[in-house]
């Protein structure tokens, strides 16, 4: 079994929405867990079922679940009507990152004019750099998360004035 960028992503967002705390994904090349962060599942314990091809493991207990620290910053709801700002959303869970080292300059600052598909940022899920590309051409108004800071699937990280 393959399993692409794009199933891994579409795994973590399904995650992300739903009260599993854990997946786990076996096949004979590879094994896959998933588990959101300051999840502690009781495996003993927790319901389990299973389906035949690939093994797949879903714990489903949420009340096993350890109360993760509450973010610095809460998500930011996207631009109200009437606005004329474009989001940039997290498409995932991860980390993100401003620049594609520490010591590199950010892919975009605010003022800065971008182009659609240039990238904006990085967004880090499970050890993966997955570079976030601008889908609309116009100037980064404001940047709503600081670097190396963990994000939301569907947080507005940066608002565009389109041009």
């Amino acid at each position: 079994m393959e399993l692409s960028v794009t199933d891994l992503r579409e795994l973590v967002a399904a995650l992300s929405q739903s009260d599993i705390v854990e997946l786990t994904l076996k096949s004979s090349d590879f094994e896959l867990t998933l588990r959101k962060p300051g999840a502690m599942v009781a495996v003993a314990a927790a319901p389990v079922a299973s389906v035949p091809g690939p093994e797949l493991v879903v714990s489903a207990s949420p009340s096993v679940v350890e109360p993760t620290p509450a973010s610095p910053t809460p998500p930011v709801a996207p631009p109200g009507k009437g606005s004329d700002l474009v989001a940039i959303n997290s498409p995932m869970v991860g980390t993100f990152y401003r620049s594609p080292a520490p010591e590199e300059p950010p892919f975009v600052g605010v003022g800065d004019r971008i182009s659609t598909g240039q990238t904006v940022c990085i967004i880090e899920a499970m050890k993966l750099m997955n570079e976030l590309e601008a889908e609309v051409s116009g100037e980064i108004v404001e940047i709503l998360v600081e670097n190396s800071q963990p994000v939301e699937f569907g947080q507005t990280l940066m608002l565009v004035r389109p041009v």
